[in-house]
């Protein structure tokens, strides 16, 4: 078990380590349209690579996730085959949101070093494919609102 202090430590060191080894600027809040952003996310079970919808009118995100449903048999043919979407994702502090993710595949945790390399080679690949497909379609998901 670690303390609260160990594992703040742990999570800092991993995505210092993780910016260090992967030097690159990522798009993440830079979508350019409000409350839609991707993310890297790793806690102490899992690690995944989201695209997440808050925007503040619940109607915007129904109209952008809806809107990239109807991209889905493209993304999963041509960038993601592992991608899940989900209408209805609780986050930890128990607010519920949209959210299309890849999940890492293998055992993971942010406490385990043995297996970070491993998640940042699939934070690299995964993302840079989210990226390119939302390149891709940017025009045509923002026409949804």
């Amino acid at each position: 078990m670690f303390s609260k202090e160990a594992s703040a430590r742990l999570r800092k060191e991993f995505w210092t380590s993780f910016g260090k080894s992967f030097p690159r600027k990522w798009l993440l809040y830079n979508t350019k349209i409000k409350g839609v952003a991707f993310k890297f996310q790793a806690d102490r079970k899992k690690a995944s690579v989201c695209l997440d919808f808050e925007h503040p009118e619940e109607i915007a995100n129904d109209l952008l996730f809806e809107q990239l449903e109807s991209l889905k048999k493209i993304l999963t043919s041509e960038f993601l085959p592992e991608v899940i979407f989900d209408n209805n994702y609780e986050l930890d502090n128990r607010k519920i949101i949209k959210r299309i993710y890849v999940p890492f595949p293998l055992k993971f945790s942010i406490h385990n070093k043995d297996t970070w390399r491993a998640c940042y080679e699939f934070f690299v690949e995964t993302m840079t494919q989210f990226e390119l497909f939302y390149y891709e379609y940017e025009d045509y998901i923002k026409q949804a609102i």
